[in-house]
């Protein structure tokens, strides 16, 4: 049986039903709890549930990233980075509001539990918190147009 608390929300996983059932009821003696039934969607990731197995994206949440960076109507990109980037020599100007890149790659970086294909981008874009340049935003903005154009990406498990 695995556990999982975030704040007040419990997941309850296990491979013995009548375990959890028991654990279940334990836990509503202890202190009243609501039972959702099976998981659907947790912290951002929307699980949903086939014969092959459980397919965990994070759909909603990418579309919201790319919606509050106003770039829903852009034009989507096949890669997340460019090949050759030469990003730790960017010499532009300093980003005005570096605390923008830095929530944005924060968001990005969130998105790498279920896209593993943004793995090694957002390494790289991690390296510029402290001192963002124009580059880097550029670069985070590629990110950005590359999850548009595949939010529903995902791990099947």
């Amino acid at each position: 049986m695995a556990i999982l608390v975030y704040v007040n929300d419990i997941i309850l996983a296990g491979n013995v039903s009548h375990a959890c059932t028991k654990f279940k009821d334990y836990l509503d003696a202890c202190s009243s709890i609501k039972d959702l039934g099976p998981l659907k969607y947790f912290s951002g990731i929307e699980v949903a549930r086939a014969s092959k197995g459980s397919f965990l994206s994070q759909c909603k949440y990418t579309v919201e990233v790319v919606d509050e960076c106003v770039l829903l109507g852009c034009k989507p990109n096949y890669f997340p980075i460019k090949e050759n980037h030469n990003l730790a020599l960017a010499a532009g100007p300093t980003l005005t509001d570096s605390g923008r890149y830095r929530s944005l790659v924060g968001r990005l970086i969130y998105l790498t539990i279920t896209r593993f294909d943004l793995c090694y981008t957002m390494h790289i874009l991690s390296q510029f918190m402290q001192n963002p340049r124009d580059e880097h935003m550029n670069a985070a903005c590629r990110v950005l147009r590359h999850i548009k154009g595949t939010p529903d990406c995902g791990i099947l498990l």
